[in-house]
């Protein structure tokens, strides 16, 4: 499970880059779609034409007025087709600013990481944000295979997160809470990107302390449990992907990984802003 969790996050970046980049903001807004509208429309595409309800349900942690407004007209704008090519574009740009297309273990990394995400393909009930991408078509390119393919399996993952903070009855802002009384992330991110404001911030924290989760703005014991606790499961129900590769491969695979995050990382690809 600890091979599997590093091979994810590892390469992980690769995925991840396309939320900060300048290549997607420019996009998106070439289609009419400015500021938030843009991540909002260009994640959820792969539904079609989302509702700002859907999009609520299935990305968990944001405030629900902030994304009826981000929705609201998307489609009006562009069409799910449009936003979905987009969206490949500019992955391909930054990826390629990178320099993934150069990196000499691409090939094997794409074979890797590409068997995991059609083993986790057979795998998608209960899983709607991974199936609607699990659905698109696959790229031609190697870089933009190697993008999608870790796209698939970060929503592959995401939503098997998503089904436990609701088994340990966690909402998403109680998620966000939590997860910054870690101090992992800086909480002005967090509460700038999901745009929570400070008050229902406050509420939360205060209510988690009652829950007995929080000491002060820092984790209790009990709050520490229960944060390992649902990341362990999280490890859990993101295996079967995994598990197709066998232990070697997988290793092989995190091995491998390394230099691809680190790319992203000093292309300045993960930039907030």
């Amino acid at each position: 499970m600890k091979t599997a969790r590093a091979a994810w996050r590892r390469l992980e970046p690769v995925h991840a880059m396309i939320y900060f980049v300048p290549e997607g903001r420019r996009r998106y807004a070439d289609l009419g779609l400015s500021g938030r509208t843009g991540y909002f429309a260009s994640r959820s595409a792969a539904f079609g034409r989302a509702s700002a309800e859907l999009v609520i349900s299935t990305f968990y942690n944001f405030n629900p007025a902030f994304v009826r407004e981000a929705v609201d007209g998307a489609w009006d704008a562009a069409t799910p087709q449009q936003v979905l090519d987009a969206r490949y574009a500019a992955a391909g740009e930054a990826l390629r600013r990178a320099g993934i297309h150069e990196l000499p273990a691409l090939e094997e990394v794409l074979a890797l990481t590409r068997r995991a995400a059609e083993a986790a393909c057979a795998q998608a009930q209960g899983r709607p944000l991974f199936a609607a991408h699990a659905a698109l078509p696959w790229p031609e390119e190697p870089v933009l295979q190697l993008w999608h393919a870790q796209t698939l399996l970060r929503e592959f993952r995401g939503d098997g997160h998503v089904a436990c903070l609701l088994s340990e009855g966690v909402g998403g802002l109680e998620a966000l809470v939590l997860h910054a009384a870690t101090g992992e992330i800086p909480v002005d991110f967090l509460k700038a990107s999901r745009a929570w404001p400070d008050e229902e911030w406050a509420g939360t924290e205060e209510h988690l302390r009652k829950r007995g989760l929080l000491d002060g703005d820092a984790l209790s014991p009990e709050g520490v449990r229960l944060r390992r606790h649902i990341e362990d499961r999280t490890d859990r129900l993101a295996l079967p992907a995994y598990a197709a590769l066998g232990d070697a491969d997988c290793e092989r695979l995190a091995e491998l990984a390394r230099p691809f995050g680190r790319a992203v990382v000093e292309a300045g690809l993960l930039q907030f802003g």
